[in-house]
């Protein structure tokens, strides 16, 4: 196909598609234990919610040093020891008694995410497909981690339910070994990605450069957004959903279809992007999620009608991603991409880290998360006005 220029460059999607679908599905997966784990130590929902938001932060944190690594010593190095790390923190998820240890295994578990989540895959897919088809193909991979989030989230909801939550962790660990293996497929040893790589520049020349570019800090800033509606919807709509004396099974299942979903969402809005304006693309996508959460706070909470909104919210959930790393590409290249798109989504953690610890905070306190989905209304208006003056153009450099 001519979406491959070279056999090297299908094998890092494949490890990339691996790498995301078991992390992402995981990953996602958090929120089922809000409940099973808060009642286990003996505390109210903000502690969880709160070891989950550092979970988050440590992704940010770790993403830029993952993509920094990558970039430098290779993709699979990064993966391998993410994948290392994720391991570690997941197994001590399972051995958690209070809420310190909860705290400190979301800590690692968070650190591991970075190495195999999408500013290290993303980079490794962004220098291994240049041109038209490069939006797609980072399309395909957050595809991927969707599919994840469907196959992995229920069958983690199943566990607990047939098990217990502490053998459904083990379970997962056994799952995540496969994560090693395909990192190795990462790094792409074959031609350079792009003309505009060839220029030598320091790392401290490559952060002045972005921090000063008008466009990657708008484009960072209104990636926050995202992070904090996907960890709110994320760590808490399942506890949500049993609130409102919906089956069990509901909770599990809203996230998997939105999994699902956003597998036709990251691919149609991954082949837009490569034919049409990806900050436009952005504005629509905010602007459609506001409007979502404002018609979703309205409607009657029943089986048909949550299904119905995670599918619709699937299709806008990680569609951001391609299209916000894709910008970074064609303003600032590919030979640092990793690295920059490691500090966007620094931002997007720190959202996430919010969204997360405010939705258990805000609900111990007022009983209720009313007030947090009219927050995620306000924020998605806000996100899509600040992505209008974002230019999407290579900036222009001094070759020496």
């Amino acid at each position: 196909m001519k979406i491959f220029r070279h056999s090297s460059s299908l094998l890092v999607i494949v490890g990339g598609c691996v790498l995301l679908l078991v992390s992402f599905g995981i990953r996602h997966s958090s929120g089922l234990y809000l409940i099973p784990i808060s009642d286990h130590i003996q505390t109210g929902r903000e502690v969880f919610g709160f070891a989950i938001a550092i979970q988050f932060l440590m992704i940010g944190i770790g993403s830029p040093i993952f993509g920094a690594i990558a970039d430098k010593y290779g993709s699979s190095i990064a993966g391998l020891y993410g994948a290392i790390f994720f391991l570690i923190g997941l197994y001590m998820m399972s051995l958690v008694e209070g809420s310190g240890l909860l705290i400190v295994s979301q800590v690692v578990f968070g650190f591991g995410c970075a190495g195999c989540g999408t500013a290290v895959i993303l980079g490794a897919v962004g220098k291994a497909v240049t041109g038209k088809y490069q939006t797609l193909s980072l399309g395909i991979v957050m595809a991927a981690g969707s599919l994840g989030q469907f196959l992995i989230v229920p069958l983690s909801g199943f566990m607990i339910e047939a098990t217990d939550w502490q053998k459904s962790i083990v379970y997962l660990c056994f799952i995540s070994l496969i994560m090693i293996l395909f990192a190795l497929t990462l790094t792409k040893s074959s031609f350079n990605s792009g003309k505009d790589d060839q220029a030598a520049q320091s790392l401290a020349s490559v952060l002045n450069e972005a921090f000063v570019n008008k466009s990657y800090v708008l484009l960072t800033v209104g990636f926050f957004v995202c992070g904090f509606h996907v960890s709110f919807v994320a760590t808490h709509l399942p506890a949500y959903l049993t609130d409102l004396s919906l089956p069990l099974w509901i909770g599990s299942w809203s996230l998997a279809l939105i999994g699902l979903f956003n597998v036709f969402g990251t691919l149609y809005f991954g082949h837009l992007g490569d034919q049409n304006s990806k900050k436009n693309l952005l504005v629509i996508l905010y602007t459609l999620r506001a409007l979502l959460f404002l018609v979703f706070i309205f409607l009657p909470k029943t089986e048909i009608t949550v299904l119905i909104f995670s599918a619709l919210l699937g299709i806008l959930w990680l569609s951001t991603v391609p299209l916000t790393s894709g910008i970074i590409s064609v303003i600032f290249g590919t030979k640092y991409m990793s690295m920059l798109y490691g500090f966007t989504f620094l931002s997007h953690q720190v959202g996430s880290f919010m969204g997360s610890w405010f939705g258990g905070r805000f609900y111990d306190f007022y009983g209720s998360y009313d007030i947090m989905w009219w927050v995620c209304v306000v924020l998605g208006f806000v996100s899509a006005l600040m992505h209008f003056p974002i230019t999407e153009k290579p900036i222009k450099r001094k070759i020496a």
